[in-house]
């Protein structure tokens, strides 16, 4: 089974970057969609943003859209999410996940469409 390890979290002042990176342990994450999820403490898991398998489609989710961009690099088997211009309401745990299904040409922006989660890396937007 592909396993997930998020990094680049951290703690950054409001209109910074961060670029998080999820890598895979096996070359079959080139085969999948990647989904960026993010919790904060006391919300629900919502979605921020996803990418096909060939990197031919992506979405996001309205908040972070125009703000961050996600990306892949299948050679290196990691996944990237460039975060700019980041906002107090952005603090969260920040999870990279696969989808269930392989080679699918739509992305979709559901938790429950997404399996191998990460532990997560934490972001935190203060001043």
């Amino acid at each position: 089974q592909v396993q997930l390890v998020e990094s680049g979290g951290g703690l950054v002042q409001p209109g910074d970057s961060l670029r998080l990176a999820c890598t895979a342990s096996e070359r079959a994450f080139r085969s999948y969609a990647i989904g960026w999820f993010r919790q904060a403490p006391g919300k629900e898991r919502e979605f921020v943003a996803a990418i096909s398998w060939s990197a031919g489609s992506t979405k996001y989710a309205d908040s972070v859209k125009s703000r961050f961009t996600i990306s892949r690099d299948n050679a290196q088997n990691t996944a990237y999410l460039q975060m700019n211009t980041l906002k107090p309401e952005d603090t969260a745990l920040y999870y990279c996940s696969l989808d269930h299904e392989m080679g699918r040409t739509i992305v979709v922006t559901t938790a429950a469409d997404y399996r191998s989660w990460g532990r997560g890396t934490q972001v935190t937007v203060s001043s």
